[in-house]
């Protein structure tokens, strides 16, 4: 027979991209795309570039982006902000899904849309670019963490989880968006939670007793 009870094993992170890291990212992305190594790379340059973007700015998984066609998305001036967002009807295994994105997600479908004159029916990227990725990760050395974990396109979803609860943002609605639940943000993502708790909730303090009352109570 099993042992009932089995010790639990360490609960990895998964492997993001810091802010900082991100902007590094974002920066040799857009410097290739206006100077690509070869011209008649140009067009998969910036479409890499608009990919990243994106990805990080919507948390959609490679999967997810890979089956997403232009009339799955819309650009809506979302009414709690007065800001550009996209409204995503994302397809994946388990039937259809929903995502609103971050502003920054816009100008990069924008851009793709008008660069390959999308139809409805269209795929907005297609098959993820892992050998450009890999290429743009090694030189600037971020191909690895700081654990060693291999960065791949999923760890673009996981910066976008990672930087909205670095924001604040309620861990119930990065969950629903990202269609995964609360317990797997919590499991693989708690080195983020301590920027969403409220240390004025958790540090709740009854009213103080009468000196009479609280002599010994408090620490010398």
């Amino acid at each position: 027979m099993s042992n009932p009870y089995r010790a639990s094993g360490k609960v990895s992170h998964r492997a993001w991209f810091s802010p900082e890291e991100y902007k590094r990212l974002y920066e040799a992305t857009r410097e290739r795309a206006k100077n690509p190594k070869k011209e008649r790379w140009r067009e998969e340059c910036e479409q890499f570039h608009d990919f990243v973007l994106f990805m990080v700015n919507t948390g959609l998984r490679p999967d997810e982006a890979q089956r997403l066609e232009f009339r799955d998305v819309s650009i809506v001036r979302d009414e709690a902000t007065g800001e550009r967002i996209l409204e995503i009807e994302v397809r994946g295994k388990r039937g259809v899904g929903y995502c609103k994105s971050m502003p920054g997600a816009v100008r990069p479908f924008e851009r793709v849309l008008a660069r390959k004159n999308g139809q409805p029916t269209d795929l907005v990227f297609g098959l993820v670019q892992r050998e450009l990725l890999n290429a743009i990760l090694d030189e600037l050395g971020l191909k690895k963490d700081r654990d060693g974990k291999p960065r791949t396109a999923y760890s673009l979803r996981h910066t976008y989880i990672s930087m909205r609860l670095m924001e604040g943002a309620d861990i119930y609605q990065v969950a629903k968006n990202c269609r995964t639940s609360v317990e797997m943000i919590e499991k693989y993502y708690a080195s983020h939670i301590k920027n969403v708790l409220d240390a004025s909730a958790i540090n709740v303090r009854k009213s103080k007793p009468s000196k009479s009352r609280a002599k010994g109570n408090e620490p010398g």
